[in-house]
């Protein structure tokens, strides 16, 4: 009598794979010399095209991200893990450094609070320093003003708000927290020159702040140059050289020019033709606006809805010559979008993302034409940053 063993099919299935993986009789497995790590490095400086993808990861606020993807293939780069509330990074205008504001707590989620600025090489993406700043970084839906780096580059901005207002000043060369500036009744940090910034406060005004070479605070407040009652602005405003543009929740450009310490308000323009205004048109989102320098234009999302609708997505970028105050192109979007930003090179990509959905959608900025998209990047990803 002959016996037949069966073995069961999940045995045979390993059996024949550890088969496959052994291979013919006396083939080696590489050595651990031969296989050692593989350590990748980003071409420094960083591609025009690239572009960081912040995501505040809402559902777990804990595990702030920054993706880094590559406009061109539509490929991810690389991956960044930027704690609690994270909101942007910023990156060194020599593109070798990349700064990260970031908040952290003993046990997770409660325990001691630790807010850090984190240097990482641009090139590595491995961390190349830690600056101890005070526990009062701001928490609240991500914003390009959220900090800032000076035009040159020498310190660091950070809004605090807890709940007095106030702004941390960091030396980047010396790698050290030097002072904190109270800002009351004024919020965020937009730059104004090598040494200077803003903030927008309450009923209007501006405080505008000047510093030195230690990063001692020169300060002067402006009359009202908004009216925040009849026209109230978002803090989504866009630069280009000496003019800040602001929007208002109706759609109306106010366009800033500002110093360290003088500001003037120039001509208000529409975005809508009265009959667009009627078919409640306005612009929404996130990171709403965006600016092609080079050719002094300016892209915003646009959708249909009430003034509580300033925060909306929308399907529709329009294209705007700043020069003429005249809308000069509109396409469509492939999907919504929360947030909207351009290469800074000649010929610009524009990218768009919605925080309820986690398609990059990237595009010919001049043409409107879709390029590629990028899918699953992220979780609730708001504002990105370009070179």
């Amino acid at each position: 009598m002959r016996l037949r063993l069966k073995l069961p099919i999940v045995l045979v299935n390993a059996l024949t794979i550890c088969a496959l993986l052994v291979g013919p009789a006396g083939a080696e497995l590489p050595s651990d010399s031969e296989r050692g790590p593989q350590v990748a490095t980003l071409t420094v400086p960083a591609s025009k095209h690239w572009v960081w993808v912040n995501d505040f990861v809402f559902p777990h606020m804990a595990d702030g991200m920054a993706y880094l993807i590559d406009g061109d293939s539509g490929r991810y780069l690389g991956t960044l893990s930027t704690g609690y509330s994270f909101a942007h990074v910023l990156l060194s205008r020599d593109s070798r450094l990349i700064y990260s504001p970031e908040t952290y707590f003993a046990r997770g989620t409660r325990g001691k609070r630790t807010d850090v600025v984190t240097l990482y090489d641009a090139g590595t993406l491995k961390v190349a320093g830690e600056i101890a700043i005070p526990p009062k970084r701001s928490s609240n839906l991500p914003m390009i003003a959220n900090a800032v780096l000076t035009d040159d580059d020498r310190f660091l901005l950070i809004y605090n708000f807890n709940p007095a207002q106030s702004v941390t000043v960091v030396d980047t060369t010396l790698r050290k927290f030097v002072r904190e500036i109270e800002t009351p009744g004024c919020a965020l940090v937009y730059p104004t020159g090598p040494r200077s910034f803003f903030s927008v406060c309450g009923d209007g005004s501006l405080s505008l702040v000047d510093l030195d070479d230690s990063g001692a605070a020169h300060q002067k407040r402006s009359q009202p140059l908004f009216n925040m009652a009849a026209d109230p602005v978002t803090e989504k405003a866009v630069r280009i050289g000496r003019v800040w543009y602001f929007v208002s929740f109706a759609g109306r450009i106010y366009p800033l020019t500002v110093g360290p310490q003088q500001a003037a308000m120039g001509q208000s323009w529409w975005l809508t033709s009265d009959a667009e205004r009627k078919a409640d048109w306005r612009p929404g989102g996130i990171q709403q606006l965006a600016v092609n320098s080079q050719k002094s234009q300016l892209y915003a999302i646009m959708h249909r809805g009430g003034v509580e609708t300033h925060k909306d997505p929308g399907k529709d970028v329009w294209v705007f010559d700043l020069s003429t105050r005249q809308r000069v192109q509109q396409f469509a979007l492939k999907n919504l979008a929360s947030s909207i930003q351009l290469s800074s090179d000649s010929q610009p990509l524009l990218y768009s993302i919605f925080i309820d959905g986690t398609d990059l959608d990237i595009y010919d900025a001049a043409s409107g034409k879709l390029l590629r998209s990028v899918e699953h990047v992220g979780t609730t990803p708001t504002i990105m940053v370009t070179p």
